[in-house]
């Protein structure tokens, strides 16, 4: 089918309020070929170097010698799924869905969200800046991926990503469709220097609040099978009030949610839950923080962890200091970045560059001693 006649089809089946892909804008203007440009998004984003190493970041449980846990990997196409259902379900474009999804958590740690805030408190206290997983994502795909050069994803996508902070719920999410690429920009810049800025942004597009809700509807119940699976938790300890409601299964939660936002957000310009459904997915994510994520690593798991981040982060800000061109950060990183970064980004930035795209095992084999 010819690009034409795609955009053509889009046209005919998406609602007046989903995001039609001619209205896709990049930072740099160029010619797109075949695809759609959320399409063409989507295959830039899962053929980037970074997409690989998803395979090798935790979800939530580190230091786990089970195959049967999430990866990070896993997390983002159940995002995709969910988002990609729910799109065409309510006539919405499910191709920048799916590019939000896929590369909505790129900015990752290795290790988990712990990672995320020892990098923050890391920010804050040796530069005065901050650090989020969403904005690291935008980052990634801007200023650090294609040797510096960026991917040129669409606004859209890369707006989504930023917005998708699925942990912050609401019963409704209108998007902010007045949202201009200036203020996009800005509200990234402001982001880096203050970790707050990120929690107050709304998405340019319906499909961005899709996206956004799809993340949490794909941790939520997946995160409790891993419990079970570890031992962790037991099915029984879910409470009542909330089985009602949701079911006690990944499946059964996933199902019910996803069939409460179409039935409740069709025909609208925003999604929304019912009471019921929006009350009680607020009542099981505080029993997942209470009983999962505050306990997936032990006392001893956690210090060893800050203790080595912080170490590594000392470490390779010392190598630039002192320009120790054997430093891994030289030969795995710098030396393949283009003089655009190394000349804009300051050291102590490229150091958490190159400390939040390591995967689990290699930040694990660049912690033990030398």
């Amino acid at each position: 089918m010819l690009k034409e006649d795609l955009l053509k089809r889009e046209e005919l089946l998406l609602k007046p309020y989903a995001t039609k892909s001619s209205d896709a804008k990049r930072m740099i203007e160029e010619k797109e070929d075949m695809r759609p440009a959320f399409f063409h998004d989507s295959d830039r984003i899962i053929h980037a170097l970074s997409y690989t190493r998803y395979l090798d970041k935790t979800q939530v449980f580190s230091y786990q010698a089970n195959d049967h846990l999430s990866k990070r990997i896993v997390h983002v196409q159940l995002v995709s799924k969910v988002a990609r259902t729910i799109a065409r379900a309510l006539d919405l474009n499910e191709d920048l869905c799916e590019a939000i999804a896929l590369g909505h958590d790129i900015g990752h740690t290795p290790l988990g969200h712990r990672g995320e805030a020892i990098l923050n408190e890391i920010c804050h206290h040796e530069f005065n800046e901050s650090f989020a997983h969403n904005i690291q994502s935008v980052r990634n795909y801007m200023e650090i991926e294609n040797h510096g050069a960026g991917l040129n994803l669409t606004i859209q996508v890369l707006d989504g990503i930023m917005c998708h902070n699925g942990e912050m719920l609401s019963p409704i999410y209108q998007p902010d469709t007045e949202k201009t690429t200036a203020q996009f920009l800005e509200e990234y810049h402001a982001s880096l220097k203050d970790d707050r800025v990120s929690k107050k942004m709304c998405p340019m597009t319906i499909e961005g609040c899709v996206v956004r809700i799809s993340d949490i509807i794909a941790y939520i119940g997946r995160d409790i099978e891993d419990a079970i699976e570890l031992g962790r938790i037991k099915r029984k300890d879910l409470p009542e009030e909330i089985v009602q409601v949701l079911g006690n299964n990944n499946r059964d939660i996933i199902n019910n949610i996803i069939i409460d936002i179409i039935k409740e957000s069709k025909g609208k310009p925003y999604l929304k839950m019912s009471d019921e459904v929006f009350y009680t997915l607020n009542k099981l994510k505080n029993f997942n923080y209470q009983q999962i994520y505050s306990k997936a690593l032990t006392k001893e798991e956690d210090a060893l962890y800050e203790r080595n981040l912080k170490k590594l982060y000392h470490k390779y800000l010392k190598d630039l200091e002192k320009e120790n061109k054997k430093s891994v950060i030289y030969t795995m990183f710098l030396d393949n970045m283009n003089e655009t970064y190394l000349k804009s980004t300051r050291k102590e930035r490229q150091v958490i560059d190159f400390l939040s795209g390591m995967t689990d095992r290699f930040f694990i084999e660049q912690s033990q001693p030398k």
